[in-house]
């Protein structure tokens, strides 16, 4: 009989977080009241399976009748606040919770909190990239293998779990002679299409656009001839099919992809196994309007493409930005002198708040073309006027990577850098410490050639331009990559942030 009691006992206590973590459920998925028919109770031993598949009671009539109190008088119900908490959704999950509000909400507060709290929880680990000259530009193919351009011309991809390094190779201009001319720029832009088709970067010319099918990295076609005079410093996809440069010698240049190269019909492999590919023209070229402070400098340096507006901005570095409607072909919408003009290297585009955000020496500039008056103020680097070299934007947080060899991270609605986090204790919550959050990146490799001798003296600790970084959000690693910031030293930096 004790034993009897005892199952009972276990049985109502059962039951009783059954019904308890049904209505957790029902808060978190916002699903309507009970009905008056539900509120209903019946005997004890048809209640039971009801309460045991959280369905149909409230909590308070489904405690009463699992300890044989018997039912109780239906109550007016209050509609439970809304909970967004981890324990409830979890609570939810479990127990088969309805609807996808509650879920949205909460998933969308978790994203905002990773983005505040991420940067502070990377830990790096650098990757070797052997003697290969500074990296210039990166992009994430899958969840471990990163592609990147450098300024000895090689584009690679690297393996950031193994460390293995497949080198690609670039496609050559139909008059092979033109590419030896060019020597010493390297590939600056690497840009993927929105379906993760294609792959846009530079071809053996730094001139030429060269385009390659994913994942398999065959050669598709090669804007050569009729394109860009000069180096492309910046790509920028605007469908799928549609991709625009901009280049060194003041022009942008619009490329459309012929839907005969996606089946086979263009690209293919010669007698000799040589892969052979389209040599395609521009449908559209724009030239950067002149400006009489310096009309010699209107090189085009950086390009960024807002989905939302379909408008294309563009950086050039005579200290200027420009705006066109991108559609069929390139219609210039404004032209306007940015706040500071020293080396605009760098820009970015937040579709969020629609926005585009500017690098240049020593500050990050916020532009809204569709107001005159700015409102949010630049933000200053002060990282010893070595300049900001890369920028990206994921929802309300822009990443600032310096030619000082530092990652910061600014949060555009408060208007501040994020801080470091310090506890008084190890019960205590960590809370600002009033230092700016910065993430030192390793020393990577140096070429000590006769250059660091004679002109740097050998100086051992040089910190590495951080020339590129893209982040994998839903795996929360950051890939960092570049190198010495002086010309004329060769050397390189690659890590993982995870």
């Amino acid at each position: 009989m004790a034993n009897t009691g005892a199952t009972r006992r276990h049985r109502r206590r059962a039951a009783a977080a059954a019904a308890a973590a049904a209505a957790a459920a029902a808060a978190d998925s916002d699903s309507p009241p009970p009905t008056t028919a539900q509120q209903q109770t019946g005997s004890r031993k048809r209640k039971a399976p009801a309460i045991e598949a959280g369905a149909g009671s409230s909590s308070s009539q489904g405690l009463a009748a699992a300890d044989g109190e018997g039912p109780l008088l239906p109550k007016k119900q209050k509609r439970p606040a809304t909970r967004r908490w981890l324990v409830h959704y979890l609570k939810g999950r479990e127990v088969g919770a309805r609807g996808t509000a509650g879920l949205q909400g909460f998933e969308s507060e978790l994203r905002g909190y990773a983005v505040q709290r991420l940067p502070e929880l990377l830990t790096e680990r650098q990757l070797d990239l052997g003697t290969l000259n500074k990296v210039f530009a990166s992009q994430w193919l899958n969840s471990r293998q990163v592609v990147c351009g450098t300024k000895c011309n090689t584009l690679f991809v690297v393996d950031v779990q193994s460390g293995h390094i497949t080198r690609i190779p670039l496609m050559r201009d139909k008059d092979a002679d033109l590419a030896q001319a060019h020597h010493g720029c390297g590939i600056h832009a690497i840009e993927l299409n929105p379906s993760k088709t294609l792959l846009a970067t530079g071809g053996e010319n730094p001139n030429s656009l060269a385009i390659y099918r994913l994942p398999t990295l065959d050669p598709l076609c090669l804007g050569d001839r009729h394109g860009h005079k000069d180096w492309i410093f910046a790509i920028a996809w605007l469908s799928d099919t549609v991709a625009v440069s901009g280049s060194r010698d003041g022009t942008v240049a619009l490329w459309r992809m012929d839907p005969d190269m996606f089946d086979g019909t263009i690209a293919w492999h010669s007698e000799v196994d040589l892969p052979v590919y389209a040599h395609i023209r521009p449908r559209d070229v724009e030239t950067i309007p002149r400006a009489t402070s310096n009309p010699s400098n209107r090189k085009v340096r950086a390009l960024a493409f807002s989905g939302k507006n379909q408008e294309l901005g563009a950086v050039s570095l005579d200290g200027y930005f420009h705006l066109w409607k991108a559609r069929s072909t390139l219609s210039r919408l404004l032209s306007t002198r940015l706040p500071y003009c020293r080396e605009n290297v760098c820009l970015t585009y937040c579709d969020e708040l629609s926005v585009y955000a500017v690098g240049s020496q020593s500050h990050v500039s916020f532009l809204d073309p569709r107001q005159r008056q700015q409102n949010i103020r630049p933000l200053c680097s002060r990282e010893g006027g070595t300049g900001v070299r890369s920028l990206s934007f994921y929802r309300h947080l822009i990443t600032v990577g310096t030619g000082h060899g530092s990652l910061l991270f600014y949060d555009i609605r408060a208007q501040k850098f994020l801080e470091e986090r310090a506890s008084a204790s190890l019960d205590s919550t960590p809370e600002p410490a009033g230092r700016k959050l910065k993430l030192d990146c390793g020393r990577g490799w140096l070429n000590q050639d006769d250059v660091w001798m004679n002109y740097f003296g050998g100086m051992e600790e040089f910190p590495n331009a951080l020339y590129t970084h893209c982040y994998n959000w839903p795996e929360m690693k950051l890939f960092v990559a570049g190198g010495p910031l002086p010309s004329g030293l060769h050397g390189n930096y690659a890590g993982l942030w995870s």
